[in-house]
């Protein structure tokens, strides 16, 4: 299963085709939504920009199509993670990166972290299963195989950005309410709505 195939094969040439197919509509979904990166999720692509980002895409490709499995993993993996970007990337593109982003940071501080943390497992977890499932019943068959494989590592790598970011939510609320406070010689309120969050309700996000 971990075998890899010819250089410039028709095996090779068609696993390529798949990897700059599902890597370009990754690139394409995140343009539509977030031009300037603002909205990126992955800091490694959001540092590295969309110039040296798309360099290193086209390393992986040429290297990853010699490798059947990985490639199918990788591709399953893209597609849905540009799937997902084009469920909302027409509000991202319509409000703006920076008015979206607040917008959101809004709605999720007015979300009770159970509900959040609940919603967020049932996202991932479900699209997981359905990869067990495949990967279960696929008798080790290359295509069923690393399809099963592509969405467990999508649903793993939503979970995980996703708790990332609201990590850093958490982190830069905390940091805002502690220069507040120490401008107001350490009174305990604020006007910013993330520390009023924080302060009235903890079970809540931010």
């Amino acid at each position: 299963m971990d075998a890899t195939v010819p250089f410039a094969g028709r095996d090779y040439c068609l696993y390529l085709l798949l990897l700059v197919f599902a890597r370009g509509m990754d690139f394409l979904s995140t343009w539509i939504a977030t031009p300037n990166l603002v909205l990126e999720g992955n800091p490694l692509a959001k540092k590295l920009g969309w110039k040296w980002g798309l360099a290193l895409n086209v390393v992986l490709c040429v290297a990853l199509a010699a490798w059947p499995l990985s490639a199918i993993v990788v591709v399953t993996a893209s597609v849905l993670v540009a799937a997902r970007n084009f469920q909302s990337a027409w509000l991202m593109h319509s409000l703006g990166e920076e008015i979206y982003r607040r917008w959101h940071v809004e709605r999720v501080q007015e979300t009770r972290i159970t509900v959040y943390l609940l919603c967020l497992a049932g996202n991932t977890l479900l699209t997981a299963g359905v990869g067990a499932a495949l990967i279960y019943f696929s008798d080790l068959r290359l295509v069923p195989f690393a399809i099963g494989m592509g969405m467990v590592a999508y649903a793993v790598a939503v979970a995980f950005y996703t708790l990332l970011a609201i990590w850093r939510m958490r982190r830069a609320a905390k940091k805002l309410a502690r220069r507040q406070n120490s401008r107001m010689n350490g009174k305990s309120l604020t006007a910013d709505n993330w520390v009023r969050a924080e302060n009235r309700a903890p079970d809540k996000i931010i």
